[in-house]
This record gives C-alpha cells, sequence and structure tokens, in this order.
C-alpha cells in the first residue's frame, strides 16, 4: 500500500487514471440498476410541451404603412391692419372659436373722428354742389335769352362738375373712414382653436408687424401628411378611381384609439431625393384626438384580401435558410416547413406558399424542437 501511494506521488497521472476507472465502474453499476429508471424518466419527458394555432382562412385588408405628420386644415396669422392702441382681448389662451367671433378690439376713437370729419365734408361739399347745380339750371335759362354770355354759363357747369366729383371724393374717403374703423374690431375667419397670446392688451399694434397677434388652428377636421415610396404610386391611383382609399392614423403610444379618414390629395410629383411621393388624407377628428404637430402611424386600405392563409406572426420563424413553422402531425411529431410569408397585419402573418387551412403549427417552444421531435401541445393560440 506504501509503495502506491509513493508511486502516485510520483506519478500523478496514476491517480487520475484510478478516479476513471472508478467512474467507468459505476457508470456500468447504474447501466445494469438505476439506469434503468433514467431510461424510464428520459422516456416520459420525450414530448416536448409547446403552444400550438390552426391555420385559418379569413379576410384581411391590403394595406400599406407609414409614419405621417399631422397638420392643422387651416392656419390663420392674425395681424391688425390699422396702427393702433390694443385696448380688449376677449378670448382665452387655447380656447376655441368661430368663426365670425370678436377677437380684439383697437382703440377706435382717433378713427371714429376721422369718419366725423370726413362726413362733414362729404356734408359742406353736397350743399356747395347743391347750389352750383341750382346756378347751371338757371344759367341755362338766361343763356337761351341771351341775358349771360355762353362763356358765362360754361363756367358754371364747369364748377358744378367739379363740385360732384369732390363729392364722390368725399364719398370715398367716407367709405374708407369707415373700413379703417371696421378694423378696429377683429373677428375669427374660421372656427378653430386659439394659440399663445402673443400681444398683450395696452400694446401699440401696428400694421404689418411681422409678430401677429394670434394664430388659429383649425383641428376640425384636420390633415395627416405622410410618404410613400413611388412604387406604390400606380396602386394607389388604380384603387384612387375607383373611389375613396380609406385611411387610418393610429397613436402611437395608445393604439386602442385610431381615426378613420380617407385619403384626398396626392403629390403632382416624385421627390427625386427620397423616391417617395407625398400624400395628404383628411380626418373628421371630432373627438380631438389628433393635433398638429403630432406624429402618428397611417395605414392605407387599398383593398380587402378574401380566404387568406393565416397563421400568429409569432410562428413563423427565421433561419439560414429562410422563413419556416414547425407543423405537427396526426401523430404529435413535428415536420420542418419552408413558407413564404406576403406579410403581417397586427400580430397575424399572411402566408403565401407553405401552409394549408387546418393544420396545426407551433407558436411558442421552437428553441426545443427539430424535425421528428414528439410533442405535447398545452396551449392553443387564437388567430
Amino acid at each position: 500500500m506504501g509503495q502506491i501511494k509513493t508511486a502516485m506521488k510520483r506519478h500523478p497521472w496514476i491517480a487520475i487514471g484510478l478516479v476513471l476507472a472508478g467512474v467507468v465502474v459505476g457508470y456500468n453499476q447504474i447501466s445494469s440498476g438505476t439506469g434503468k429508471k433514467l431510461d424510464k424518466r428520459s422516456g416520459a419527458r420525450q414530448a416536448i410541451p409547446v403552444s400550438v394555432a390552426h391555420v385559418i382562412q379569413k379576410t384581411l385588408p391590403v394595406q400599406l404603412r407609414a409614419v405621417g405628420t399631422v397638420e392643422a386644415y387651416s392656419t390663420v396669422s392674425v395681424r391688425s391692419q390699422i396702427t393702433g392702441t390694443l385696448t380688449n382681448v376677449h378670448f382665452k389662451e387655447g380656447q376655441d372659436v368661430k368663426k365670425g367671433e370678436l377677437l380684439f378690439t383697437i382703440d377706435p376713437r382717433p378713427f371714429e373722428a376721422a369718419l366725423k370729419q370726413v362726413e362733414a365734408n362729404l356734408a359742406r361739399d353736397l350743399a356747395q354742389l347743391e347750389n352750383a347745380v341750382q346756378q347751371a339750371r338757371r344759367y341755362g335759362e338766361l343763356v337761351k335769352k341771351q341775358y349771360v354770355s355762353q362763356e358765362q354759363y360754361d363756367q358754371i357747369r364747369t364748377n358744378a362738375g367739379a363740385l360732384e366729383a369732390v363729392v364722390q371724393a368725399d364719398r370715398a374717403a367716407v367709405e374708407n373712414a369707415k373700413v379703417q374703423l371696421g378694423y378696429c374690431y377683429i373677428y375669427s375667419s374660421v372656427t378653430g382653436r386659439t394659440g399663445s397670446l402673443l400681444v398683450n392688451e395696452g400694446n401699440l399694434v401696428r400694421v404689418n408687424d411681422a409678430t401677429p397677434l394670434l394664430v388659429i388652428n383649425q383641428v376640425s377636421p384636420i390633415y395627416v401628411n405622410f410618404t410613400l415610396p413611388e412604387q406604390n404610386l400606380q396602386e394607389i391611383k388604380k384603387r384612387m378611381a375607383g373611389g375613396k382609399l380609406g385611411v387610418q392614423a393610429i397613436l402611437p403610444r395608445n393604439e386602442a384609439l385610431d381615426e378613420q379618414g380617407a385619403l384626398g390629395f396626392v403629390d403632382n410629383a416624385v421627390d427625386r431625393t427620397t423616391g417617395t411621393i407625398r400624400l395628404k388624407a383628411t380626418f373628421a377628428n371630432d373627438a380631438r384626438r389628433l393635433w398638429p404637430g403630432a406624429f402618428v402611424n397611417v395605414l392605407v386600405t387599398l383593398a380587402m384580401q378574401p380566404d387568406a392563409v393565416v397563421v400568429p406572426s409569432q410562428a413563423v420563424q427565421t433561419g439560414q435558410e429562410g422563413q419556416h413553422v414547425f407543423v405537427v402531425k396526426s401523430d404529435q411529431t413535428v415536420e420542418l416547413r419552408k413558407v413564404i410569408v406576403n406579410r403581417t397585419v397586427d400580430s397575424e402573418a399572411v402566408i403565401d406558399e407553405g401552409l394549408k387551412p387546418g393544420e396545426t403549427v407551433v407558436t411558442d417552444g421552437q428553441f426545443q424542437l427539430a424535425p421528428g421531435v414528439k410533442v405535447e401541445a398545452r396551449k392553443e393560440i387564437a388567430s
């Protein structure tokens, strides 16, 4: 025994050999006795638990997807057309206003005075015109009797004509003064929502100021702008010839909320720098979910595809040889099947080739599978 220990110290590989020999002996004992239980256990675990779903047929929309930007139906920058002091603001910031509603009042007193002045000038010149007309009538009778010369008559008639022109100018001045006075009261030209108040009461406003008094956005109805690749242009034009195309706007953070609209505008040229075409859809936006400047996901529905072969999108796997699914056969073993996916609609994949309605596919647990492996369907996912 002492000699063996001495040999093991001098030659450590002898110890390793003895350990391996013990492992072999133990394994042979297990194979003859306890090993039968492990075989039984492994036999019970041959069926791998997986989730499955049936291949079905249903009608699905043919859609184009894009990211769009919400744009106000119309935007009005309110500016003053006269110079004066802003005396009243008749709304609150962010308030909805109707077309024709009073927004601002500019001090009208200087313009009221100007109107009274031109009205007085008109009254004076009208009196002078009336006198000149009467004189021309009298001189017309006198010249016939040769009591006055023709030259005198012509002079009187010319004065009457000049005064008539003055009266017409006065009337135009009165109308202009009324217009200027009307500019003291600024009304909304659209129904929409007001933005920030950019000029406060008491400020002097001027004609054609660079900064507007207010910006109003019409948000109901509202536009959504988006672009699509130019290769979709012919299909879009073809579908639009048969009627309006439905457009769906989905809010990114709440996909359960969406707005339904219609495609109303296709740009007259393709953007050569990006290879895209610009489009615009109109939405009623009664619930005010769409807001100018916001980004939304856009779905353009071109048509409805009947009898589309559909499976849950998680059933489709991608490998070195392309896309495939595991199909559960009647003996509960799986078969690896290559498929051609046309498109994905929400959580469903539309299959062009590789599957038939009624077949069963694995939707979860594929990483444990290989062709011929037996499975146990624990849960079925509805397509």
